[in-house]
């Protein structure tokens, strides 16, 4: 069966509901409340949830991880609010962008598109200053091709320029103050997703790598350059 022009096999799936059973641990473990979101937190899903972009390519992966965070929505019971439901975008853009081959920058639009968004409402347009940081996908990929650490922190701007775009307009459009404050508290985050991305990843591309004969590279893209102990699992493999 083919998606998206890609091919889509059974393994595919059985990746994509392993994901999804993640998603659904990962989900339930707060880490850090949403600064003025009242019951709202980042949970450790904020860590590894782009990463389904690089294995399964962007488009497939983006539609994986809104499948897993449906599935989990519906599990955990949650209330369809506007909040709730829109919560559900800024990973799809996050997965989308950590998928995108190398050399190919058009997933930093995503974070320019938001920047305009963002000064052109009358509040947001008080805190442009706050919209910088969504160059830094743009920076990541122009400057740093193929380093896992751009990719990530690229990844986790991507979701916060969608996300902060999404609350501006649809859910709490705050002042520009409060916008204002948040700026190095963004900071100290964003570097925290950023390296629990890579390191997810890195877990992950390894884990993939020792089954390889299970999962063959026809069906998840593993690259061999972050792949721990890579030469003595390329042994245990053989």
């Amino acid at each position: 069966m083919k998606i998206f022009g890609k091919e889509f096999t059974r393994k595919h799936a059985l990746f994509i509901a392993l994901f999804a059973a993640l998603v659904v641990l990962g989900d339930n473990i707060k880490l850090a409340a949403v600064w003025g979101a009242s019951g709202q937190f980042f949970t450790l899903f904020q860590l590894f949830g782009p990463i389904a972009g690089a294995f399964l390519g962007p488009v497939i992966g983006a539609v994986s991880v809104l499948g897993a965070e449906l599935f989990n929505f519906f599990i955990a019971g949650k209330e369809a609010s506007l909040v709730n439901l829109l919560r559900l975008s800024p990973m799809l853009f996050a997965a989308y962008y950590f998928g995108i081959k190398e050399g190919r920058n058009y997933a930093a639009l995503i974070p320019l598109a938001c920047m305009a968004l963002f000064v052109l409402h009358p509040v947001g347009g008080k805190a442009w200053i706050y919209t910088l940081y969504w160059l830094l996908p743009l920076g990541m990929a122009v400057m740093f091709k193929g380093n896992l650490i751009a990719r990530s922190l690229g990844a986790t701007f991507t979701a916060h320029a969608v996300g902060s775009v999404m609350w501006l307009y649809f859910v709490n459009p705050m002042t520009p103050e409060l916008w204002m404050a948040l700026i190095p508290i963004v900071a100290m985050e964003r570097l925290a997703f950023a390296a629990g991305i890579s390191v997810s990843y890195v877990a992950f591309n390894t884990l993939l790598f020792k089954a390889g004969s299970i999962v063959p590279k026809s069906v998840l893209r593993v690259d061999p350059r972050y792949v721990l102990f890579r030469k003595m699992l390329a042994g245990l493999r053989a």
